[in-house]
């Protein structure tokens, strides 16, 4: 559901894929050269426009997609019909972009990752959806405004979100009561979990441990959502909003004071040793072996099918005076310009439109878990039913709309963003599992960026 990375073959092809298309501007930004959006009569006597969507989504996500296509294409026979190319995950479908940029036949409309979203800019192949917003004076007022800020840069639209998840914290309820706490008052804060775990974590008469109190994957993603809980930037300048990053800032002391902290809990025997691998993350929280953990609402489903219940909290703060929010993943929709005459590239902001209706948006949110771009699909009968019969989902709700959307909220923006999660990854595990000092680990990640950092923005000048 959330951002699965392959991580290393993407970011190392990054500069290469960058500089064999047309020159970028050298700071963050929505340009895409004389790229622009045609006008409303672009599909007059075409007959019907044929649109190709590259797209990474599986299993039910796929399902409802296509179910959501099908009723498009119907609506518009004749006039525009869609073909979904499945690309395999986010990865794969980046790479192909990539590849098709080098001299190949690209997609009318592809789905890329939050982490792609500089990556994209640079390409100088896309629509910027800004430039439809405007000749259509479309209203994007009803879109949840912490969501249209990642993909904005400069208070512009660079693509149309689409498919969205929130971080959050999940516990046992059923382990909670058993160990006399309230199942109705997650820990807030790194201090709260520990004072939880301490009771919450089980030994059998042989001292085995057969419950943590708390277990989380060591995922980059989760750092990201520290940093911004803790409204600090994870990137230079103004997590590259106000200007092209050219540094990760990962050894900070709210960082270094987390990564001891998570240290401690696996020394104590309070928290579960895991790698960055969310699967198995998932897997040890559903099997009752810890009674608190991190994952994205995209879990949510998948956690209420265990054997007990369960029960959701805000992303918790490293300090209990921080004052951020988390940052959203997930993926949006880019139109390309690129080689596309002006009927391509209407009819493909045609289907965007279509699938960021309110009604669509229910439709995929109570389908798939993921959340509705549209703050009009909350209110729809069928979103209101599917939120009452899982109440654990409103947690996030009320997280999105009561956190800021701030520069640090909005996340950062690097080219090479994937390669830049496996550091902090790397450094995570290094402190963590490896016993390094969390700053050396901390700083050496990011110095190990400094080169493809530069390498990349060199590129892109």
């Amino acid at each position: 559901m959330r951002t699965k990375l392959g991580l290393v073959a993407v970011a190392v092809a990054a500069a290469t894929a960058v500089t064999a298309c047309s020159s970028a501007a050298s700071s963050g930004g929505s340009g895409s050269g004389d790229l622009s959006a045609p006008a409303a009569n672009a599909l007059d006597g075409k007959g019907e426009t044929d649109i190709t969507f590259w797209h990474a989504m599986t299993g039910t996500n796929g399902e409802t997609l296509k179910k959501l296509t099908d009723q498009f294409n119907a609506a518009n026979q004749g006039k525009i019909k869609v073909t979904l190319a499945f690309k395999n995950n986010y990865d794969d479908t980046l790479s192909a972009y990539k590849n098709s940029l080098k001299g190949g036949e690209l997609p009318d409309l592809l789905q890329v990752y939050d982490v792609g979203t500089q990556f994209m800019i640079d390409s100088k192949a896309t629509v910027p959806a800004q430039s439809f917003i405007d000749v259509d004076k479309y209203d994007v007022s009803g879109i949840q405004p912490n969501i249209a800020g990642y993909y904005s840069v400069g208070g512009k639209l660079n693509s149309m979100p689409f498919n969205t998840s929130m971080p959050l914290l999940y516990i046992n309820k059923d382990a909670f009561t058993r160990a006399g706490l309230d199942p109705n008052k997650p820990p807030t804060t790194l201090d709260e979990i520990k004072a939880d775990a301490e009771k919450l974590t089980v030994k059998d008469a042989s001292g085995n441990t057969t419950q943590y109190g708390f277990g989380a994957s060591l995922y980059g993603w989760f750092l990201e959502q520290w940093t911004a809980v803790a409204n600090a930037a994870y990137c230079n300048p103004d997590n590259g909003r106000n200007g092209r990053a050219t540094a990760a800032n990962f050894a900070t002391d709210n960082n270094v004071k987390l990564l001891t902290w998570w240290k401690s809990m696996v020394d104590q025997g309070l928290a579960l040793k895991l790698d960055s691998d969310t699967k198995n993350g998932d897997s040890a929280f559903v099997a009752g072996k810890d009674a608190i953990t991190l994952e994205s609402t995209g879990s949510l489903g998948d956690f209420t099918k265990a054997g007990f219940q369960v029960g959701t909290g805000f992303y918790p703060k490293i300090n209990a005076f921080d004052t951020g929010g988390p940052i959203i993943g997930g993926a949006s929709l880019w139109i390309v310009g690129k080689g596309k005459d002006d009927a391509h590239k209407r009819a493909s902001w045609e289907f965007v439109k279509f699938l960021e209706t309110k009604d669509s948006q229910a439709t995929w949110h109570t389908s798939t878990g993921y959340f509705p771009v549209s703050k009009a699909a909350l209110d729809t009968d069928v979103d209101k039913a599917w939120v009452a019969s899982k109440p654990q989902f409103q947690t996030a709700i009320t997280q999105l709309q009561s956190t800021k959307l701030t520069t640090a909220t909005q996340g950062c923006l690097f080219g090479v963003m994937p390669q830049v999660r496996k550091a902090a990854e790397n450094a995570m595990q290094a402190a963590v599992l490896q016993g390094k000092d969390p700053k050396q680990a901390l700083t050496d990640a990011a110095n190990s960026l400094s080169q493809p950092i530069k390498d990349y923005n060199d590129s892109v000048k």
